[in-house]
């Protein structure tokens, strides 16, 4: 079976990729431009913009099984175009506020509307709903390269958080596997951090006397607004500062999907130290 990995280069699509090759399986990677990126040997880059599903008709031939990110302009009619190509099978990478099924906040509205577009589109479907990434702490680098002190929004709220490659672990699994179809699997990792918790280990990792101070909400609104839209900023605020959304809890989905825990965070930090040098 051919599969489509979207969003090819992202944390998740990327562990996926890398995955799905080592497996020996027929994978095409969906990626802006061929040139300037490196896949497994025998991936096939293909181009596409999932915006205009007209573009995707090279890309589509041959392809039975696809994993799909979630929010496109038409989620439907990109659907419906997957469908007429041949897809039988979707993995959607979606997230824990689908479930809150709130279309006044931006982030749950994208995600439940991309969940109801799968359900609706005539394929078998799986949804896969994970907790915080751990690939977040990413977000620190600027200030790591900075100094020593990592300030951060939502500095008491805890998650679960998960590594991207046990994500892409259980995509591999639905996408491959029997007995995936019409599951929705809720993924976090082994223990709810708080960001204190992260950015201590990190410091172990690293070797280095990190500390961790908490944004206030103003400040941290005004740094968020400059880097993205406002009504996602009220969405994670909605999230974290309102409580709308819990990521602390722990689950065993990983595990029972793969036969394997998920990474702790520490693992993960050990893998992409060099990226925190």
């Amino acid at each position: 079976m051919m599969i489509l990995v979207t969003g090819a280069t992202g944390n998740t699509g990327s562990e996926l990729v890398a995955a799905l090759a080592q497996e020996g399986q027929r994978v095409r990677a969906l990626v802006r431009d061929p040139q300037v990126v490196t896949l497994p040997p025998g991936v096939q880059p293909v181009t596409g913009d999932l915006n205009r599903p007209d573009s995707l008709a090279d890309a589509l031939i041959g392809v039975r099984g696809v994993f799909l990110l979630p929010g496109y302009a038409d989620m439907p009619g990109l659907l419906a175009h997957m469908r007429r190509a041949g897809v039988e099978r979707v993995v959607l990478l979606s997230g824990g506020s689908a479930a809150l099924a709130d279309m006044s906040n931006a982030i749950s509205r994208y995600m439940t509307l991309s969940e109801r577009a799968v359900r609706e589109a005539g394929v078998a479907w799986t949804f896969l709903r994970p907790r915080a990434f751990m690939s977040n702490a990413l977000r620190w680098l600027p200030q790591l390269r900075a100094g020593d002190l990592v300030r951060v929004p939502f500095a008491g709220v805890a998650a679960a958080a998960i590594d991207p490659a046990d994500i892409a672990a259980v995509a591999a699994r639905a996408l491959t596997g029997d007995g995936h179809e019409g599951r929705i699997y809720e993924l976090t990792g082994p223990d709810s951090l708080l960001p204190a918790d992260q950015v201590a280990v990190l410091a172990k990792v690293l070797g280095r006397d990190l500390r961790c101070e908490g944004l206030p909400d103003e400040e941290a609104r005004a740094q968020m607004e400059a880097s993205m839209p406002a009504e996602y900023v009220d969405a994670f605020f909605s999230f974290y500062a309102d409580g709308t959304l819990d990521e602390s809890q722990v689950l065993p989905t990983v595990r029972e999907v793969t036969g394997h825990p998920p990474r702790t965070f520490e693992q993960w930090a050990e893998a992409h130290a060099e990226a925190f040098r």
